[in-house]
């Protein structure tokens, strides 16, 4: 029995002596553990432009509706949705036969007021030469003299209903009042119009407004007179230039947004009602300090950026800025020209050991293009 007990303790005792001469070891293993990989990249120091970007509209400034200047029949409509015009292009014919009867009416009417007026007019010279030598009373010449003045007068008003008459009668051939397009026919062939009634829609892209709707806090930012960039998917590389010019002073009940307007001369052909993107610069910074967004990680201490020195990372509680283009503005926390990490940043912690990933090598192929 002795001997089984002087046995036990033996084995425990050797096992203890094993576990403490592996402890130190397990324990260098797990300090030096394996290195993070990652990439690196270099803290630019650039200038940066702030701006507040969205998706607009664009309107034409010129969109008159052509109306019945005159009443009458339509007869013939000589132009059609879509279609291209010249100011002073004839649009539509309506029937002349009405105002041409008006205005014989009116020229009948001016012939015989011409009449009456000669006739008193001669009156008029009989009763001041009579008066002198007292044939009738001064009140006979007054009188002839009054109903002379009122004949003129009605005269008068004759002369302009003819003259009135002349130009309604070319107003029967409605024309374009502009170089445009014409964006709807609301008129057709044996319609009856009266006086504005419409008969077309027309669009001119001469000048364009763009309609760029923000939320209320970026609309905050903007003023009058700030620089924008416009620019359309449908023509890459077509940049536009303007001003912001108003800003409206309400809030869209619909959107929740605020317009802001920009007008400029349509040069680059856009088209009305097309979509389009609006950027607003508010700032221009110089030498802002700028890490791609992978760099910039959160940690429970904050927002942090990796700085890489001697092989470890070191933690940088940062503060960040504008964001733009994949790039994070770092207002406070790092300088230009550091180095920090990039991909994988997302696994590190303050002290790790790195190993820097370095991007293969691409041989490049010799071309056959001339060097500019």
């Amino acid at each position: 029995m002795l001997r089984i007990q002087s046995h036990l303790l033996i084995s425990t005792a050797c096992a203890c002596l094993a576990l403490v001469a592996c402890a130190p070891k397990e324990e260098k293993k797990a300090a030096g553990g394996p290195a993070t990989l990652v990439t690196t990249t270099t803290v630019s120091a650039r200038s940066l432009e702030v701006t507040e970007d969205t998706l607009g509209t664009l309107e034409s400034l010129i969109d008159p509706t052509v109306g019945a200047e005159v009443p009458g029949r339509v007869v013939r409509v000589l132009t059609r949705a879509g279609q291209k015009v010249r100011r002073g292009d004839t649009m539509a014919l309506l029937d002349p036969s009405d105002l041409a009867l008006a205005l014989r009416s009116d020229k009948a009417e001016l012939q015989r007021l011409e009449s009456l007026l000669e006739q008193q007019e001669r009156l008029v010279q009989r009763q001041k030469d009579l008066v002198g030598k007292g044939f009738v009373s001064r009140n006979a010449v007054d009188d002839a003299v009054a109903q002379r003045d009122a004949l003129r007068a009605q005269l008068a008003a004759a002369q302009a209903r003819a003259d009135s008459g002349r130009s309604n009668q070319g107003k029967a051939r409605v024309v374009a009042p502009i170089d445009g397009e014409v964006d709807a026919q609301i008129v057709a062939t044996g319609d009856y119009v009266k006086v504005g009634d419409p008969l077309f829609k027309m669009v001119s892209n001469r000048r364009l407004r763009a309609i760029l709707p923000y939320p209320e806090t970026a609309a905050a930012r903007i003023r009058r007179g700030q620089p924008v960039r416009i620019t359309s998917p449908q023509s890459p590389g077509l940049v536009v230039s303007g001003r912001v010019e108003d800003i409206r002073p309400v809030v869209s009940a619909g959107s929740r947004a605020v317009d802001v307007l920009v007008r400029f001369d349509n040069e680059a052909g856009l088209l009305a009602g097309g979509t389009i993107n609006g950027s607003v610069l508010i700032d221009l910074r110089d030498n802002a300090v700028l890490v791609p967004e992978q760099s910039v990680v959160l940690r429970p201490a904050g927002t942090v950026v990796y700085a890489i020195a001697d092989g470890k990372a070191v933690q940088r509680i940062v503060t960040t800025g504008a964001r733009k283009a994949g790039m994070v503005e770092i207002t406070k926390g790092l300088a230009g020209g550091e180095t920090v990490a990039l991909d994988g940043a997302g696994f590190l912690s303050d002290g790790a050991a790195v190993s820097i990933r370095k991007p293969p090598n691409r041989r490049r192929q010799p071309s056959s293009r001339p060097a500019r």
